[in-house]
Formats: C-alpha cells, structure tokens, sequence
C-alpha cells in the first residue's frame, strides 16, 4: 500500500498509533500532555498556562507557483497560517521558528522580503521570530513553528462539540479558493474584486483576537477553516462523535465571489484556505460572540444527535437532502 491509498488523514491516525504505542504514562512529558496528534495545536500543562506549538509547510508547486506569488505574500502566508492554527485554539502566539530550504540561486532581495514581510505580521500579533534553519534544495520549502500559550487554562478543541449547539463561521467562505481559480486561470476581472481575491488567497488575515473571544465568552469547540468547511466540520464531528446539518442557502459568500464564480458554493464548501474560525456552542453563547466581534458571524446550522449517512449532512432551506462528493483538500489524494 502507499500513502496516496491511504489518504493524509488515515495516515495521520496511523502516526498518531505508532506514536501512542510508545506512550510512556510513567514520564512527564506525556503526564503532562493535554492535547496530541490529530488537533490544529499540540498542547501541554505548563506552569501556568497550557502551552501551545503548530508547525506548517509550504512547498514549492504544492502549495505555490513562484510565478503567480510574491516573495512579501510568501512570508506573511507562511506565519498566517500557523498563527492561524493558533487561534483555532483561542491561544496566544508567542515565539516562530523558521526553516527555509532554497536554491542557491535565489536572490538575496527576494529573501530580505519574505522575512521582512513575515516580521511586520508578527509584530503586528507580539510574536518573536527566534530562530530556525537553512538548506540548500531545489525546490523552495518553508517551515514555520508557532509557540504560544493559553489564556488562563481554557483552549479550544475539536473534541467537545455538543448535539443542540449551532454552527458558526466568521467571515466569509470560498474567497480564497477563488483568489487561487483567478491566479491560476488568469481570469479578467475588476481591479477590486481581484486585489481582494488575491488577498484572500495569499495575505490572510488569522483570526488571532477572534480565537481569544471565542474563549472569553464560553466556546469550547473551534477548528480553523484549512481543508474546507465540509471537511473541517467532519473532524470536529469525528473527534466529539456527533453529526451536523448545515443549510446551504446561510453559507456565507463574498457578494463578489457570488456575482463571479458560479460555482461559489463549491468554492465555500470544498475550497478551503479561508482561515476563518469554525465553531460550536449554544445560541445564547453565540450570540455573546457576535456581540463581541466586529467581523460577521454567521450560524450555518446544527450539531444533532440523530445518526445520518455522513458526519456532515447538507440541507437547503427545505430541508431536502443536499448531495455532495468532494470532501476537501487531501495532500496525497486530491
């Protein structure tokens, strides 16, 4: 069998057993182990505070085409997106390792602008970039760890969904997959709607102060949108054994990306890449969190406790039955 049969997330729970086969209970690095394998955030007891560690690559003709991206987006992206695991636990980000793997031929200038960019984002969140590595590599590789920590003792987590809770998403959904369908197919649009798209796709802004609301206000479950709605609702429902219903007409879509992508739904439901924080908890709680926020919250549907034919059932507004295929972005299947 190869890794492209088993998927990316069955390989992850294949790493995730071999890991917890040597499981120690005896030292205390697993004593003090809150959250492992299979989380936006590997989490520990520390003395105060549980501390928080994400790590993230970008690859070359994997993740970007060096011809459609900039040096200054590579670097703001490549901390974005591991702050934005951050965040997805309500957590504070703190210190950043770097790795950057290169050709010897890159120039020093497109360098000096990726790190400049990458270091303006993280004074913008009080995050310490303090180290990291470099290698030779003919294709460009980057690697970016977050360390941080949690308010008080609360974080978010995948696992703790509840059937009654509503589902919830900041912002909006399928923007970033269309920046991707714009660089990629050269499509001809307005100045402002393809600035913005290109934005979503590759100047995201995490949802850091958002992620620590979410905690102040009482949510206990969150993931951050990176696979895919569909897909990232599914491992918040796989991990707190419950199913959800989402309502596709309350999806929210940019009015841009509505007015010039057909197929937007898709976009928001498969497309992933939105960073936007995904979340469960009462009405009442959620309506605390809209009250808090500036940016939109929108409640998608439900967490029921009836058994269905997927984790993750889609509705429209008459509660028929919404097929779909595409479950979301898969490293080794997609």
């Amino acid at each position: 069998m190869k890794i492209s049969d088993l998927g990316e997330f069955r390989l992850i729970d294949l790493i995730r057993n071999i890991a917890d086969t040597f499981r120690d209970p005896q030292q205390p690095a697993w004593q003090q182990l809150v959250v492992g394998i299979g989380d936006d955030v590997a989490a520990w007891q520390g003395n105060n505070h549980i501390q928080l560690a994400t790590t993230d690559s970008l690859v070359e003709d994997v993740h970007f085409d060096l011809s459609t991206v900039t040096w200054e987006e590579l670097g703001w992206k490549a901390l974005a997106v591991n702050l934005s695991d951050i965040a997805a636990m309500g957590g504070i980000p703190l210190y950043a390792l770097v790795s950057l793997a290169s050709p010897g031929d890159t120039a020093v200038e497109s360098v000096s602008s990726f790190c400049r960019s990458m270091a303006s984002l993280a004074a913008e969140f009080g995050v310490a970039i303090v180290g990291g590595n470099l290698a030779a590599s003919s294709h460009l590789v980057i690697t970016v760890t977050v360390l941080g920590r949690s308010i008080e003792q609360a974080i978010l987590r995948r696992s703790t969904a509840n059937p009654g809770d509503q589902i919830a998403v900041t912002g909006y959904l399928g923007s970033s997959s269309a920046g991707l369908e714009m660089l990629k197919g050269g499509l001809g649009l307005d100045t402002e709607t393809a600035t913005m798209l290109r934005r979503a796709h590759l100047r995201p802004t995490p949802r850091v102060k958002e992620g620590q609301v979410l905690v102040d206000k009482g949510v206990k479950t969150a993931i951050d949108i990176s696979d895919g709605l569909i897909a990232d609702l599914s491992h918040i429902c796989e991990a707190s054994k419950v199913n959800a219903k989402v309502e596709t007409e309350r999806v929210p879509v940019y009015p841009p990306v509505r007015a010039n992508f057909s197929h937007c739904l898709q976009l928001a439901l498969h497309g992933g890449e939105d960073y936007e924080l995904l979340f469960t908890a009462s009405e009442s709680t959620v309506n605390q969190v809209r009250e808090a926020l500036s940016c939109p919250v929108t409640v998608i549907g439900d967490i029921v406790e009836q058994s269905l034919n997927n984790r993750v059932t889609l509705v429209d507004n008459k509660g028929n039955v919404v097929p779909y295929e595409k479950d979301g972005w898969d490293h080794f299947k997609s």
